[in-house]
């Protein structure tokens, strides 16, 4: 599979923040799945693209041209696929993966989470999405769109279309029953 890896690209997170993302890319490497990512040199991004080069296996940077120009490209690449614009970014990571895993991140990641649920809503994809919830950290974004289904301006249950899980296993697990 290609797995997309939307998550942050900023240094100095929880430690075990780092560890966790460190796992997902050996465990994607050691079965033989491509990451997908957005090509930053830093933060999450820097750690899931270098483990899973490292161990073996295939990584795929989507970049915006602004962060080559500010020369952030990531070093752990078998594939470079230049962009234009985050837009351009979100469309040919979408296009390029199987399934979406959303780790830690700021507005950027949300704005990923969103998109690729946005398009599942409306049948542009059926690619699951799952939301790692390590340590808690997306807690308040899901009391939000709980609250937000509660209102009734979501579409259908919006668990029926973002996963929820909080350990390694449960991304293994659900990756296996939805693909």
């Amino acid at each position: 599979m290609k797995l997309c890896v939307f998550c942050s690209a900023n240094n100095g997170l929880d430690p075990d923040y780092i560890d966790m993302a460190r796992q997902l890319a050996l465990w994607a490497a050691s079965n033989g799945h491509t990451i997908v990512f957005g090509g930053h040199d830093a933060g999450l991004m820097h750690t899931v693209s270098k483990a899973a080069k490292q161990a073996g296996g295939t990584v795929v940077g989507v970049v915006p041209r602004r962060i080559e120009e500010m020369g952030r490209l990531s070093p752990w690449l078998d594939e470079h696929i230049p962009c234009e614009d985050l837009t351009d970014r979100k469309q040919l990571m979408m296009d390029r993966s199987d399934a979406f895993i959303i780790l830690p991140g700021g507005i950027g990641t949300l704005d990923e989470l969103f998109t690729v649920t946005s398009m599942k809503t409306l049948d542009f994809h059926q690619k699951p999405i799952i939301l790692w919830n390590m340590k808690g950290f997306w807690d308040s974004l899901v009391r939000c769109l709980d609250d937000l289904q509660q209102k009734g301006v979501t579409r259908k249950q919006w668990r029926e279309y973002i996963t929820v899980v909080s350990s390694l296993e449960e991304v293994k697990d659900s990756l296996e029953h939805r693909v």
